[in-house]
């Protein structure tokens, strides 16, 4: 399914339930990030060593909680009128300008380290 696809299907969700009263930008932005958070509390005070055996061990509340990151994301996009996938084309573009493959590859440094 393309983004757009998936968002309707999100927006159709929202509709038959008439969430879009509190679905206003702030709300969308402050959900994403209490389900970045809920994503993040799964590797809390797991070591290098411990994450692998983590991922395994909790793949599927994981992908729920990456999930419910992505459906809030596409919603806010589409509630601002952001094309989602040619904003994330253009991130990409300029990303791959500030780290170029001779600088960056293999290294961790942010590109106005490098």
């Amino acid at each position: 399914m393309t983004i757009e696809q998936i968002t309707e299907r999100i927006c159709a969700f929202r509709d038959a339930r008439d969430w879009m009263q509190f679905h206003n930008p702030k709300e969308l932005a402050v959900a994403i990030t209490a389900e970045a958070g809920e994503l993040l509390q799964h590797f809390v005070w797991q070591q290098p060593g411990q994450i692998e055996q983590r991922v395994k061990d909790k793949m599927p509340e994981l992908k729920d909680e990456m999930a419910d990151v992505g459906i809030l994301l596409f919603e806010l996009a589409n509630n601002l009128g952001v094309d989602l996938g040619q904003e994330m084309i253009n991130k990409i573009e300029r990303n791959e300008k500030r780290y170029p493959v001779a600088k960056a590859r293999g290294s961790n440094a942010k590109y106005n380290e490098l």
